[in-house]
């Protein structure tokens, strides 16, 4: 081969791999909108750090999984039964980038810590019934409020 004909063909095998890498991102993402009880989301465990993510509804918990991932294993898991939503309101003036367009802001509490979720609201009120509509777990309800 030529001086010219390795640095090509290496160029070419990176471009391949790229593309190999965003096409299998776009079929996970694909497929798992299609699951039943999946939702895009941001969410924001630490102060002003948001991570957009494909929320899913599990039986018993409600997991994120990174949006620009090819990995099937959620990043974030919360149990239902530890979930609660304390109020939502609309994002402020230096969350509005870092959201999607259209999110409010959900204030859920999981045990003892304050986590920000950003969702459409329809998205928000399904959560909130998924939660309402939770199993009890015993005897009396399983919500420690």
């Amino acid at each position: 081969m030529n001086e010219l004909g390795i640095p090509v063909l290496i160029v070419l095998a990176a471009l391949l791999l790229v593309m190999m890498f965003l096409g299998a991102m776009g079929v996970r993402r694909i497929q798992l909108r299609r699951t039943l009880g999946t939702f895009d989301a941001s969410i924001s465990t630490t102060p002003g750090k948001w991570m957009m993510a494909i929320a899913r509804y599990g039986p018993g918990e409600l997991e994120f999984l990174k949006l620009f991932s090819v990995s099937p294993i959620p990043v974030q898991r919360f149990v239902r039964s530890s979930i609660r939503i304390n109020a939502w309101r609309a994002p402020e003036e230096e969350e509005k980038h870092l959201v999607q367009p259209g999110s409010v802001i959900v204030m859920m509490g999981y045990e003892d810590r304050e986590i920000l979720i950003a969702m459409d609201y329809q998205t928000y009120n399904g959560l909130s019934a998924w939660l309402e509509a939770g199993p009890v777990a015993g005897v009396g309800t399983w919500r420690q409020d």
